[in-house]
């Protein structure tokens, strides 16, 4: 199939999901990832309408990069070394893995005081040991933390969940998820607006996006995979 009939047919699954919890489509955002496709698939991609790409490996981020042009918001998704922060930070526009301090003040060190760096704190909500992010009962006191880097601006929390074949399992950790973030909205931090929610993928963002998903990171379902 096509990636514009993939993408229409996560349209109107997404319509569905908002219809069901009394949402509005427009408010959720289809983020790309196309870490595991070519160049030529994430034009297609593109071409479809699609105007959120993700990428989780700087290199291959930059190659597309370079080949579609700032057209289209990029979005590095996975986890970021503090010493490839010099190296991309002038070709993404949002960073859905901010874990650590550390991160912050090396992406304060290399943006000019013109640009912020839009960011999803990553949290982990399910307690694996195997997934990045920070514990949920350190979310305020690391977002606050974050007042230290003024180009670093917290748009929203972000969470990975497991792999799972009973997605209606997933709920409680997207909707603890949705209820940190309501906890930092209500701070009111001007650096921390906190009013998304970057969760769901190709398995289980129709459960997401009932649960106050709002940037859905659609990968195979969407471009497929090449490699």
């Amino acid at each position: 199939m096509s990636v514009k009939h993939n993408f229409q047919e996560v349209q109107a699954s997404i319509e569905a999901a908002c219809n069901r919890a009394n949402r509005r489509p427009e408010d959720i955002h289809i983020v790309a990832v196309t870490k595991y496709v070519t160049i030529d698939k994430a034009k297609e991609a593109v071409q479809a309408g699609i105007v959120h790409l993700g990428e989780n490996r700087t290199e291959e981020g930059l190659e597309k990069w370079e080949a579609i042009g700032d057209d289209v918001s990029w979005h590095f998704i996975g986890n970021l070394q503090s010493r490839k922060v010099k190296n991309m930070i002038h070709a993404f526009d949002y960073i859905h893995s901010l874990d650590r301090l550390s991160l912050a003040k090396e992406l304060n060190k290399r943006l000019d005081e013109e640009r912020k760096i839009k960011c999803f704190v990553q949290v982990n909500v399910t307690g694996e040991e195997s997934k990045s992010g920070i514990e949920p009962q350190e979310v305020v006191s690391f977002i606050e933390e974050l007042k230290k880097y003024p180009a670093v601006e917290v748009v929203g929390l972000m969470t990975m969940a497991p792999y799972v074949e009973n997605t209606e399992s997933l709920r409680p950790a997207f909707r603890h998820l949705r209820e940190l973030k309501e906890t930092v909205e209500q701070k009111q931090w001007l650096h921390a607006p906190c009013h998304e929610l970057s969760m769901g993928m190709s398995n289980d963002y129709e459960i997401a996006v009932e649960e106050g998903a709002t940037f859905i990171r659609i990968g195979s379902l969407l471009v497929g995979k090449d490699k």
